[in-house]
């Protein structure tokens, strides 16, 4: 027993010193194998972050979905007019001659008249309005169809006049409208009514009426441009409101255009920031007028002397310029509207639901104060409160590219804005046709 563990012993023994031996004779090609393994893992991590540079673009939620194609839902009427912008020529202001009585807002569908008899001593106490509606129709044979029920809960004491007037009041009072049918005697309820604005044979007018509606959270539109007229569905406050926006074209109300180009940044370093510090040297003193920070991102108003071409010029030794959308939208004064960019957006680029919406208000002196709301499909991304002179643009800069639906380090989208006024002139159809 002693001898063989004498034995494994020795054969441990030279094992080990073997090993040693060997390990002090290969230790420069081990030296040289990890230098080799670093050199390639350096080259893998290189690889791997040029890759994370290049713009990653995230996949529809539902890919799998069938949808309209998307030749067809680019084909949009407002194209000519709305994306076209002349930086080159852009005139300040505007003077716009219109004629007052081509203002009209009807709402479309049948709407018989109702029976004529009269109503006395009608009364009921907090009920929904379509069940006060049932009780006096009762009587008339009429039956109540409501399409988006349960309205308002509300009360009347003793009411009185003629049937017609009796039912407007009460549909008023719950702000629903009401059709009827006289043939079949049914009396529809509904929150929401189809109306179409009739407007001026005007271009910038019924832009600007558009990005109202647009600016409102109303999307869906039918506008026909032989008659110039906007067709939409409306509740009441839709339509108080489009009923005070005519009234202002009483006045000679003045309108607020805004050109406007959104482009996306990648550095030629992805590892770097836009140097936008680098602006105070290419530009003289003064061309940055000002400068503020929103929730995120910054806004710079800036005079003409840095135009959309000399901004690019600056960007272009610093990162690849992605052109996003370019057009124009219209704001009639104190009133908000919205433009929203893939309706201009470049073929290829993918504006990721990306809306501007402005409210305006023109001061003395030409001074323009702008509420500027960038947003999303999914809600807004940030807004600046930008107050400038007729002459100066305002640059959006900062936004990085993953609020909009694109993955690339350090990148990021910029909005350039320059505000034009329309003076609007009402008159005649005699008088303007002297005027053409």
């Amino acid at each position: 027993m002693k001898k063989l563990l004498n034995s494994g012993l020795y054969i441990f023994s030279a094992s080990l010193l073997f090993a040693i031996t060997g390990c002090l004779e290969n230790s420069e090609a081990v030296r040289q194998a990890e230098a080799e393994q670093l050199a390639a893992r350096q080259e893998y991590e290189h690889a791997m972050q040029m890759m994370e540079a290049e713009p990653v673009r995230k996949e529809p939620q539902d890919p799998f979905m069938i949808r309209t194609t998307e030749g067809a839902n680019a084909l949009d009427l407002e194209t000519p007019l709305r994306c076209n912008v002349n930086w080159g020529t852009q005139q300040m202001i505007l003077t716009l001659p219109y004629v007052r009585s081509a203002f009209k807002l009807e709402r479309n569908g049948q709407n018989d008249a109702l029976p004529r008899f009269e109503v006395t001593g009608f009364s009921f106490d907090m009920m929904p309005a379509e069940q006060a509606l049932v009780r006096l129709t009762k009587e008339a044979g009429i039956r109540v169809s409501s399409a988006d029920g349960p309205y308002t809960s509300i009360s009347a004491q003793d009411l009185k006049g003629e049937f017609s007037e009796v039912i407007k009041m009460i549909a008023e009072s719950a702000d629903i409208y009401y059709s009827y049918n006289a043939k079949d005697k049914i009396l529809t309820l509904s929150r929401r009514a189809n109306m179409t604005l009739y407007t001026p044979h005007s271009r910038p007018i019924i832009l600007g009426l558009l990005d109202v509606i647009r600016g409102a959270g109303i999307t869906n539109i039918t506008t026909n441009w032989a008659d110039y007229s906007i067709t939409f569905d409306a509740d009441i406050e839709m339509q108080k409101k489009m009923t005070e926006l005519i009234k202002i074209f009483e006045n000679s109300p003045t309108l607020v255009a805004y050109d406007v180009s959104v482009f996306r940044l990648y550095p030629n370093d992805p590892t770097r920031d836009i140097e936008w510090k680098e602006m105070l040297k290419a530009f003289d003193f003064g061309s940055i007028t000002t400068a503020q920070t929103g929730v995120i991102g910054r806004v710079l108003t800036t005079t003409n002397d840095i135009s959309i071409e000399k901004l690019q010029q600056f960007l272009g030794s610093q990162a690849k310029i992605e052109a996003v959308s370019e057009g124009k939208f219209v704001v009639p004064n104190l009133w908000l509207a919205r433009f929203d960019i893939g309706k201009c957006s470049q073929p290829g680029a993918d504006p990721y639901g990306m809306s501007v919406l402005a409210k305006a208000s023109v001061e003395k002196n030409n001074e323009i104060f702008t509420d500027v709301t960038v947003e999303v499909t999914d809600g807004q991304v940030t807004k600046f409160n930008i107050r400038n002179k007729l002459g100066e643009n305002f640059l959006i800069i900062g936004m990085p590219n993953e609020l909009f639906g694109v993955s690339s380090p350090k990148s990021e989208t910029i909005i350039f804005m320059v505000p034009r006024l329309i003076r609007t002139l009402k008159t005649s159809e005699a008088i303007k046709n002297k005027i053409k």
